[in-house]
C-alpha cells in the first residue's frame, strides 16, 4: 500500500513538473535561454531601428535607404575575431552563391555589421570583405559608429556581445532576414546553409510567384 502511495507521488511530481516545464518553455519550444530568445524575436517580429551605416567603401547611409523596399541577409561579426566570426562569413558567402542571380541586389541585399566600430574603420572593413568574396555592393560590409544606436540594433535582435577586457568577444550568432518592411522575418541557424539559402529562395520564389 505504502509502495502503491509512493508510484502515486512520483506520477504526481512528474506531471507536475512537466507542465511547469511546457509552460516554461513555451511547449517544449525553448530549451535553452538563447532558443526562448530565438522564439520570443520571431514571435515580436522587432522592426529594425533608425540607423546609420558606414561601409567598406567610407559612404554612410541609413539602413532604409540602403535596404530601399528589399529584403536584407544580415550578420553581425567583428574582424579581429578568430572563432566563428570567419566561419559565419565564409557561411554565408555560401548562401550569397546559392540565392539565384536574378534576385541579388534587385529584391535582396546581402550586409555584414561591425560590432567593434573602433578598430573596424571602411578600411579594415574593405580587406576584411575581400577574404569572402563580398562585392562592396550587393553585399555589403558596415560598421554603426554610433554607440547608442549600436546598442539599440544589438539589444533588438537579441544579439548578446560581451566583452573580454583583451580585444575580444563573446558572442551569439546567427544569420538573420529581414523583410521590405523593416521587421525581422527570420533567424537562422548559421551552421545550417543550405536550409538558411531554402528558407529566403522560398520566400524570394513567393513573392515572385514562381
Amino acid at each position: 500500500m505504502k509502495k502503491h502511495h509512493n508510484a502515486i507521488a512520483i506520477i504526481v511530481v512528474l506531471l507536475f513538473g512537466t507542465v511547469l516545464f511546457y509552460i516554461g518553455t513555451d511547449g517544449f519550444r525553448a530549451f535553452t535561454a538563447e532558443s526562448a530568445r530565438t522564439y520570443k524575436l520571431l514571435q515580436d517580429k522587432p522592426v529594425f531601428p533608425s540607423v546609420t551605416l558606414e561601409d567598406s567603401q567610407n559612404r554612410s547611409y541609413t539602413f532604409k535607404e540602403f535596404a530601399d523596399g528589399k529584403y536584407v541577409f544580415l550578420t553581425f561579426m567583428y574582424t579581429s575575431c578568430t572563432t566563428v566570426c570567419p566561419q559565419l562569413e565564409m557561411n554565408m558567402a555560401q548562401v550569397y552563391a546559392l540565392i539565384p542571380d536574378s534576385y541579388i541586389g534587385k529584391d535582396i541585399v546581402f550586409l555584414s555589421i561591425s560590432f567593434d566600430p573602433e578598430r573596424d574603420d571602411p578600411k579594415t572593413l574593405a580587406k576584411y570583405r575581400t577574404y569572402f568574396g563580398s562585392d562592396g555592393e550587393t553585399w555589403r560590409m558596415a560598421r554603426i559608429t554610433n554607440k547608442e544606436e549600436l546598442k539599440e540594433l544589438l539589444d533588438r535582435l537579441g544579439v548578446v556581445v560581451i566583452p573580454d577586457g583583451n580585444g575580444n568577444f563573446t558572442h551569439n550568432s546567427a544569420f538573420y532576414l529581414i523583410g521590405k518592411q523593416g521587421h525581422l522575418l527570420e533567424m537562422m541557424d548559421f551552421t545550417n546553409i543550405d536550409e538558411a539559402a531554402s528558407t529566403v529562395a522560398a520566400i524570394l520564389n513567393e513573392e515572385a510567384g514562381e
